[in-house]
C-alpha cells in the first residue's frame, strides 16, 4: 500500500503563508515528519496556482526532496507548473505521479506529459458532465481513461485510477460505490489496474474529532477491496494497521473485547455501508 503524505496542501493556512513567503522552514518539516511516519510519496499541492504555478511547483518539489528521500506527487491543474516540477523533479528516489487527468478534454495534456517524462499518473473518474452516478458510471469513464493512456504512450501499470471519494455529510451513497468501484476496476485489465483514493475527502464538513474515525474505517475497507493507495495522512494509516485486526473481526461479525471500540467501529462501518442515515452524531445514537 504506496501512502501518499496530503499535508503540503495550499488549502492549509501554514502550508499556504510558506508557500508564499518562500519559506522551506514548515514545507521540509511537514514533509520530514510524514516520511517518518510511513508516507512513500509527498503530495505537493499548490492549487490551480495560475499566476506563478511553475516558480512554485519547481520550489516545491526541490524544497521536499532537499529534506527527505522520497518522489513528489505534483498536485496542480496547471500544466506549465507541472512540467517545471518534473523537469527539476530527483527521479533517483523514485518517479514523480501527477494528480491528475480525467475525462475533462483540458486536462488530456496531462497524460501527454506522463508519456514524456515517464511519471506516473492518476486518473480521475470524472468529467465535464458532472460527477458520476455509481460505481458502473466510474467504470466506463475508467475505460475512457484507459483508452486514451495508450493513445498517449502511457502504460497501464503507470495509471492509478481514481473513483473519486466524497464527502459522507452530503453523499453518503458514494461511500459504497467507491468500494465498488475499487473491486470493479482490478477487473478492468490483467494485471488488475491500481487504484488510488483522496481519503480525508470522505469527512470534509464532519466534526473534527469525527474525522479520523471515518478516515481509519473507511481506509480499512477501501484496503479490504484491494485498493492500491491513498493520499491520505500517515500517521491515521499507521493507527489503522495497528487496528487492523480489531476492524477485520467487527468487519466479519465477531465480538471484540473493548466494547466501546467494537461500537466506534460498527457503527461507522454501518454509516459508510449506507445501514444507517449519516448524522454528525452517529456515534451518540
Amino acid at each position: 500500500m504506496l501512502i501518499i503524505g496530503e499535508k503540503l496542501s495550499i488549502i492549509a493556512k501554514r502550508v499556504r503563508e510558506a508557500m508564499m513567503s518562500k519559506d522551506k522552514g514548515p514545507i521540509q518539516e511537514i514533509a520530514k515528519r510524514q516520511a517518518d511516519e510511513g508516507s512513500g510519496m509527498i503530495d505537493a499541492n499548490i492549487g490551480p496556482a495560475e499566476d506563478g504555478g511553475e516558480d512554485l511547483m519547481e520550489w516545491m518539489v526541490t524544497t521536499i526532496q532537499e529534506a527527505v528521500q522520497l518522489p513528489v506527487c505534483l498536485d496542480t491543474t496547471n500544466i506549465q507548473a507541472l512540467e517545471a516540477g518534473l523537469k527539476v523533479h530527483n527521479n533517483e528516489w523514485g518517479r514523480p505521479m501527477i494528480n491528475s487527468t480525467s475525462n475533462d478534454p483540458e486536462r488530456f495534456p496531462i497524460l501527454e506529459l506522463a508519456g514524456k517524462y515517464s511519471a506516473l499518473v492518476i486518473g480521475l473518474t470524472v468529467g465535464k458532465g458532472g460527477l458520476p452516478a455509481d460505481a458502473e458510471e466510474r467504470s466506463a469513464i475508467a475505460a475512457e481513461i484507459m483508452a486514451r493512456a495508450m493513445e498517449y504512450g502511457v502504460p497501464l501499470e503507470d495509471l492509478y485510477l481514481d473513483p473519486l471519494v466524497l464527502q459522507i455529510a452530503t453523499s453518503q451513497d458514494h461511500a459504497v460505490h467507491v468500494i465498488e468501484a475499487i473491486k470493479m476496476f482490478q477487473e478492468m485489465n490483467d494485471p488488475p489496474m491500481k487504484t488510488v483514493v483522496g481519503l480525508s475527502n470522505i469527512s470534509n464538513g464532519c466534526p473534527k474529532e469525527l474525522r479520523p474515525i471515518l478516515n481509519k474505517y473507511y481506509f480499512a475497507l477501501l484496503q479490504d477491496a484491494g485498493l492500491t493507495a491513498a493520499i491520505a495522512d500517515a500517521h491515521e494509516m499507521g493507527e489503522v494497521m495497528k487496528e487492523k485486526d480489531m476492524i477485520l473481526d467487527v468487519m466479519n461479525g465477531k465480538t471484540i473485547d473493548d466494547e466501546k471500540k467494537m461500537i466506534e467501529i460498527q457503527k461507522t462501518l454501518d454509516v459508510i455501508m449506507g445501514r444507517t442515515l449519516y448524522a454528525h452524531s452517529y456515534l451518540e445514537m
